[in-house]
């Protein structure tokens, strides 16, 4: 069995960050999103996989190839452009061969992995198994309706109107039957190969398709507010380890990972939180669900339920909290405005003015 990981697209949704960099790449728990979905795979035991990449690519060939994934045999598939899930699965038709496959999102996040969905989907191998959640706003997602046995009897992209609230998750298994319902379909609406349009060619054709609904966490990251509660959900997990030179006065409660090479002075860290190596904190605050990455300062501020990447430098301010802070960022106060007003009043004016 292979893996297919879709690592390119624009990041829209998380601009102005992805400006300059891949939003697969983006950290959680300051390890990038794409290296939890290697892990996951890894996991499964699957060892071959394809990696469809865009404009980004050689960003993330360099930082998959510095993560240290020997185990895996990675194939990089160059995609011009995004146009589609199902688009993916055409471009990677040589690479995938006569083989099953599992495809998975390179910006979503499932707690747990996918070991026992692959263990599931081997032991009966249909010829495509779905993972379901459900969501609040089903229009902005693949939806699929069951019947009253629960089978997958309809899919449909982003619909106006949902006919369920159960949501398609990025994990997606297959059979090389696939390949044939991919090159069946012709392109949407919005100009792309949908792959909820190859699995519908399935079932109205009374294929094995299956779903698997999970309670489970799962997020696509590819937002900013998504990918702060994914960061919340990494750090509630992470086990305290103080390696970094923390003096006493700095004062640690709960949870908190301080990398070697970090350097704590005069302040407060309240956890979970983790600080990378490199990283400078002193006569500051920093909250719970926060992550600092490599290189970066915090003078005499507060911050907390935040993501820093790496370089950036926080002086002077009060307060930071919910932010998503780029890379090589320097945020400090702005100058304070003079207390003086300027006024042209005419004859008779009466003018009241706060003090």
């Amino acid at each position: 069995m292979k893996a297919l990981v879709l690592a390119g697209g624009t990041g829209s949704r998380l601009r102005p960050i992805t400006h300059t960099s891949a939003k697969q790449l983006v950290p959680v728990a300051n390890k990038p999103v794409l290296f939890y979905v290697l892990e996951a795979i890894a996991d499964a035991g699957i060892k071959e996989v394809g990696m469809v990449v865009g404009d980004t690519a050689d960003e993330i060939r360099t930082a998959v190839d510095r993560g240290g994934f020997d185990g895996l045999r990675i194939t990089y598939l160059p995609q011009e452009a995004p146009l589609g899930l199902a688009h993916a699965v055409r471009i990677a038709r040589d690479f995938l061969g006569d083989d099953d496959f599992v495809m998975y999102l390179g910006d979503n996040f499932i707690v747990g992995g996918i070991t026992g969905l692959v263990d599931e989907f081997r032991a009966g191998r249909p010829d495509a198994q779905i993972l379901l959640t459900r969501v609040s706003d089903p229009t902005a997602f693949g939806v699929a309706e069951l019947d009253e046995c629960g089978r997958v009897v309809g899919l449909e992209e982003k619909p106006a109107k949902p006919r369920s609230d159960l949501a398609l998750v990025g994990v997606y298994l297959f059979t090389p039957v696939i390949h044939e319902a991919v090159a069946a379909i012709t392109p949407s609406g919005r100009g792309e190969l949908e792959i909820t349009d190859a699995v519908q060619w399935l079932i109205d054709r009374q294929r094995d398709v299956r779903s698997t609904t999970i309670s489970g966490y799962w997020k696509d990251t590819g937002n900013v507010r998504d990918m702060l509660e994914v960061n919340r959900t990494v750090l509630e997990s992470i086990e305290p380890m103080i390696a970094g030179d923390v003096d006493d006065a700095t004062e640690i409660v709960g949870r908190v990972r301080i990398a070697d090479g970090a350097t704590v002075r005069r302040s407060r860290i309240v956890g979970p939180v983790v600080i990378a190596s490199g990283v400078e904190v002193s006569g500051s605050y920093v909250g719970p669900f926060t992550s600092i990455s490599e290189r970066c300062r915090i003078e005499d501020s507060e911050i907390e339920f935040s993501i820093v990447l790496s370089g950036s430098s926080i002086t002077g301010v009060r307060r930071v909290e919910a932010s998503l802070i780029g890379r090589n960022v320097e945020v400090t106060p702005a100058p304070r405005a003079p207390a003086a007003h300027r006024l042209i009043l005419g004859d008779h004016s009466k003018v009241q003015i706060s003090r």
